[in-house]
């Protein structure tokens, strides 16, 4: 039997998060992650995802700038890990311009400014607009996934915290004197644990806890982007701005599209959370053909600085909730988070503050509530969600 104050489950962003928050307070923490370090499995991977504060809700608004400044705290105690997050700036046309979005930009001090059409695929020549364009101007901008990871791991280890891969957690088991996790390891005692483990959330709360009636309710999808080659007369990959559209219905795509460059590989593009159900241990990899083609069709349409023939599939999960919110919450001494997929990444290290707040560290801090937003209970309203194909 190992000790520790907390154990965190999850080796992908949020939990590595997690564990530099706890680490960093002093707390003795130990990570648990069932593959390998750097591993392409879940959803924490790759070199490119978005920062971006285009959101109306105050909850996503505040946590998007704490986030900002701990990205750069990050940074800071991680020097040599290269650069996480550069800010290249960030449009948005079709649907996504909100007045509404920019009203709370307005009113919180965050830079923006409306171009027509014309004048943003003037500036930008690798993409096609409609209508007016939000243009986030500089708070907005790229962050290097596997950067990202392993900074929050080498930071968490020099706060003092165990970080183990290729330790799968097989039962999570709460008790009068704290919480045993038991592993093909070993088992380890701990006075709370945070769960933060993306697709296999589920499985991993399939035991006796009021928290596992919310793992039922979340989908996890094998979700198909891809990295597109420029043309030879494209503007550089690092005068690309990130970019969200989401064309006036009707339109033949399934949901709206992200995109971003991602140094070295092109510009990445993919729609939102339509690819099919899976099961996390029985993924195919495979790129789906006919999302495939219609992300192809989109690209030779909007995107014209790159080359549609010319692309290298992408394979990841996304774990999403019914409403797209998040989990952040704590039942007794078991602290979960779930359902980031398609916009939690960003979040990183403010919701790893969440967590070690849940997870009541310091000890002699204030106690701390869920966010109602974030709390399993209203997943109470959506029906469970029924297990993937097997062979899926």
């Amino acid at each position: 039997m190992e000790h520790a104050d907390h154990v965190v489950v999850g080796g992908g962003v949020m939990g590595a998060a997690a564990a530099w928050q706890l680490a960093r307070r002093g707390a003795r923490v130990t990570l648990l992650e069932r593959f390998g370090e750097g591993h392409v499995r879940g959803a924490s991977h790759g070199a490119s995802r978005i920062y971006r504060n285009t959101y109306v809700r105050t909850e996503y608004l505040d946590l998007a700038a704490e986030a900002l400044c701990l990205w750069r705290e990050l940074e800071g105690e991680v020097p040599d890990g290269g650069p996480v997050l550069e800010i290249t700036g960030g449009v948005s046309h079709g649907s996504l311009a909100s007045r509404d979005v920019a009203a709370a930009f307005a009113v919180r001090g965050i830079d923006f400014a409306w171009l027509a059409a014309a004048e943003a695929h003037e500036r930008w020549p690798g993409l096609r607009f409609q209508g007016d364009v939000l243009h986030e101007t500089t708070t907005a901008g790229r962050l290097h996934a596997d950067r990202a990871v392993a900074a929050f791991l080498r930071a968490a280890r020099a706060a003092g915290a165990q970080v183990r891969h290729d330790t799968p957690v097989r039962a999570i088991q709460e008790r009068a004197d704290g919480v045993r996790v038991v592993t093909d390891q070993g088992t380890w005692h701990a006075r709370n644990v945070v769960v933060a483990a993306g697709a296999w959330t589920s499985g991993v709360l399939a035991g006796p806890t009021e928290l596992a009636a919310g793992g039922t309710r979340l989908v996890v999808t094998q979700e198909q982007p891809a990295h597109f080659a420029l043309r030879t007369d494209a503007p550089a990959e690092d005068l690309w701005p990130a970019f969200t559209h989401d064309p006036p219905a009707p339109h033949p795509w399934p949901s709206g599209v992200y995109g971003l460059a991602t140094p070295g590989e092109g510009i990445k593009v993919g729609f939102h959370g339509v690819g099919p159900r899976t099961d996390p241990d029985r993924r195919s990899f495979a790129a789906e053909p006919g999302q495939l083609n219609q992300l192809r069709a989109y690209v030779e349409q909007w995107v014209p600085g790159v080359d549609p023939d010319h692309l290298v599939p992408i394979s990841c999960t996304y774990t999403t909730t019914p409403d797209h919110d998040f989990v952040l919450d704590r039942r007794g001494r078991i602290v979960v988070a779930a359902g980031f997929s398609g916009h939690g990444f960003k979040f990183a290290p403010a919701v790893g503050r969440v967590l070690a707040d849940l997870a009541g560290e310091p000890v002699d801090g204030p106690t701390r509530a869920a966010d109602p937003a974030f709390a399993v209970a209203r997943l109470a309203a959506h029906p469970p969600v029924p297990a993937p194909s097997r062979s899926a």
